[in-house]
């Protein structure tokens, strides 16, 4: 199912690996994700979140405190498609929460499906697939999808970019987007602790060339969190590089600290 990210060709199983037709190679790791990241593609040495970043992320995420986004989008998902044997991507997958809930669901739903998450740090793509075997994970850059064309029927990106070249390459047809992105007020009074003034985030939904929005809709809700929890909440933003050690001790020693919750989730469809 992938191709090759240097020659665009098929890669086709071959021991414990890949290979295309020119000979281009890359090996499963032990873990059994593969490495679709050639080095001349990476703007960094060690691109994407390190391990604290995703311990974090991992310690938070089982908490629970995403469930509700998390199966709103797995209904999405089952809803909108509606073929007997379907692949789909998950992109920015990271430790694998979503993708192997979006997994599942297909299963349940006795659909015929391959479910492949894709991140650009390999920390993350390891710890996916050490823990979810029945996905498909690798390492590779969210702009340069290792798919062919019209191979996907189901895209999600949960805060993740793409070119919207590549989504129109990889996606059939028929094929659906689903969005998560911050609506106005997420994690208002952890930022709020942050900066002076708190500005509200754009809910002006984003256009997709080539697609049409089908679906928007809103899930918002209050997190009620220990300091553990809320710290860890604030390692996986990007603002947590603006966060002095006062307020990082302060977040620490929280007893409970309340947190909306407020995403817009969207559905596209491939324009005929």
């Amino acid at each position: 199912m992938y191709q090759c990210p240097l020659c665009h060709n098929l890669l086709a199983k071959k021991e414990r690996g890949l290979i295309c037709q020119n000979n281009h190679q890359f090996d499963f790791a032990k873990e059994g994700y593969v490495n679709l990241m050639p080095v001349q593609h990476k703007r960094s040495k060690v691109p994407g979140d390190n391990k604290e970043m995703m311990q974090a992320r991992r310690r938070f995420l089982e908490q629970g405190h995403y469930d509700q986004m998390r199966s709103k989008v797995a209904e999405k998902l089952v809803m909108h498609t509606h073929q007997e044997s379907i692949s789909i991507l998950d992109i920015g997958c990271g430790e694998g929460y979503y993708t192997h809930e979006f997994s599942r669901r297909l299963q349940e739903k006795k659909t015929t499906s391959a479910t492949y998450g894709l991140d650009i740090s390999k920390v993350a793509i390891r710890y996916a697939s050490k823990r979810y075997h029945d996905c498909h994970f690798c390492v590779a850059s969210s702009h340069r999808l290792p798919f062919p064309d019209n191979s996907l029927q189901a895209i999600i990106r949960i805060y993740a970019p793409c070119k919207t070249e590549e989504l129109n390459r990889c996606l059939a047809p028929d094929g659906i987007i689903i969005t998560v992105t911050p609506a106005g007020k997420h994690l208002f009074q952890l930022k709020k602790l942050i900066y002076p003034n708190v500005l509200l985030h754009d809910e002006t939904p984003e256009i997709i060339e080539g697609f049409s929005l089908i679906q928007n809709e809103k899930l918002h809700y209050t997190m009620s969190l220990d300091g553990n929890s809320a710290f860890d909440l604030l390692q996986m933003t990007p603002f947590a590089w603006r966060a002095s050690e006062e307020i990082k001790s302060s977040i620490k020693n929280q007893t409970s600290f309340l947190c909306e919750a407020d995403f817009s989730i969207r559905v596209y469809k491939k324009s005929e």
